[in-house]
């Protein structure tokens, strides 16, 4: 992680509030987990999927600093919710890093075309887990742009 790079910063990852939505239960055990390892103060908020995410985020508090947001999941999926969110007048401005299994080239840019900020394939061990996720809260995502070349995370 290039920390110099103007779309980083050390402060930014004070006092946030996370939602994380998976419909795996051990998925949202294993995200806690990290999440509160972390050396910052963070408010994490987990929904057991979509429908429960959005309506959360609908009705504050708490607002969402960014959210992580599995694609997979019965009923309203990580796509839809994606899409209905960058279609919101109110919510389109809420970095959604996705968290998924997939690392399909065709999954990541349906990802990056409905308007995601980042994309993350899920890393198998903790501590790399615990690496993505902090790198994800590190980036200023006021200033950073998504690209072809940044919008996936290389560990």
């Amino acid at each position: 992680m290039n920390r110099n790079n103007p779309g980083f910063t050390k402060y930014h990852m004070t006092d946030l509030t996370i939602f994380y939505t998976d419909d795996d239960e051990d998925d949202l055990s294993i995200f806690t987990d990290a999440v509160e390892s972390l050396p910052k103060k963070i408010q994490l908020q987990t929904y057991s999927g979509g429908e429960k995410l959005l309506n959360a985020i609908y009705n504050p508090p708490p607002t969402p600093h960014v959210v992580f947001l599995d694609l997979n999941m019965p009923g309203k999926n990580g796509f839809d919710v994606l899409a209905e969110l960058r279609n919101s007048e109110v919510k389109n401005n809420i970095p959604v890093i996705i968290f998924s299994t997939s690392n399909e080239p065709s999954i990541i840019e349906r990802c990056r075309n409905l308007g995601a900020n980042y994309f993350i394939t899920k890393p198998v061990l903790m501590k790399d887990i615990v690496k993505s996720i902090e790198h994800a809260l590190e980036i200023d995502w006021k200033k950073f742009n998504p690209t072809d070349k940044n919008f996936v995370y290389k560990s």
